[in-house]
């Protein structure tokens, strides 16, 4: 029985690579599949991972219709037993209606993969749909870091390492960011709420120097006069 499964999880969670994979578990297996996304790192078209896996996708722009895709290909005979949908956190409320609607009247399994919430931890339309929707939510077991270590549950998007909670929802950018560019961080809750970056905790963290302690080096060592 087909099925709509949402695999959610922060950034640096590995979502692109698994969406990769399961492309290529199905399609060894004899299973036709079509690849889709929209607004990858990378590129139009393209769904990327930062393991450094690559592949050509369908790009979704708001005038997509899944229903449509699906129909046009099987009326020039293709199967399309699957799709698989990168970013689906960029996508609409009715596309993700499209697909679970593929899903019932066509038989076809979807494996959506996104992020839930943006950076002011508010859900996504597309990802709210998806939770509301889908027969199942599979929350991706690979676990991105906070900066502390602690398991990272929360996007921030930063300036120059500097976090920012306002703006436009839908802003491309990297966890490899620039200096000055717009980037995005993976925090825990406790930081996310306290708006504490990698580079705010360097700046809030006094140097030994700062205390008036010796170089680690130097520590432990009597003065030569003594």
């Amino acid at each position: 029985m087909a099925e709509l499964v949402f695999f959610s999880g922060t950034m640096d969670c590995g979502k692109s690579t698994l969406a990769l994979q399961m492309h290529h578990n199905h399609a060894a297996r004899g299973r036709d599949g079509v690849l889709f996304t929209r607004h990858d790192r990378a590129g139009t078209a393209t769904i990327s991972s930062r393991l450094g896996l690559t592949q050509r996708a369908h790009e979704v722009g708001d005038d997509t219709d899944f229903w449509s895709e699906v129909i046009t290909r099987r009326t020039h005979g293709r199967a399309v037993d699957y799709l698989v949908g990168d970013e689906a956190q960029f996508y609409t409320a009715d596309q993700v209606e499209q697909l679970a609607r593929v899903v019932d009247e066509l038989a076809v399994d979807v494996y959506a993969f996104g992020i839930s919430t943006d950076f002011r931890a508010r859900l996504f339309p597309g990802s709210a749909r998806l939770v509301e929707l889908a027969d199942r939510v599979e929350v991706l077991q690979v676990k991105a870091l906070c900066w502390c270590g602690a398991r990272a549950t929360h996007n921030a998007r930063t300036v120059g390492g500097t976090m920012v909670v306002e703006g436009a929802q839908v802003v491309v950018g990297d966890v490899a960011a620039g200096a000055d560019e717009v980037g995005y961080e993976v925090l825990c809750r406790r930081h996310h709420m306290r708006r504490m970056t990698a580079a705010a905790a360097r700046a809030a963290s006094p140097s030994p120097q700062t205390l008036g302690l010796a170089p680690a080096q130097d520590q432990g060592r009597l003065p030569l006069d003594a």
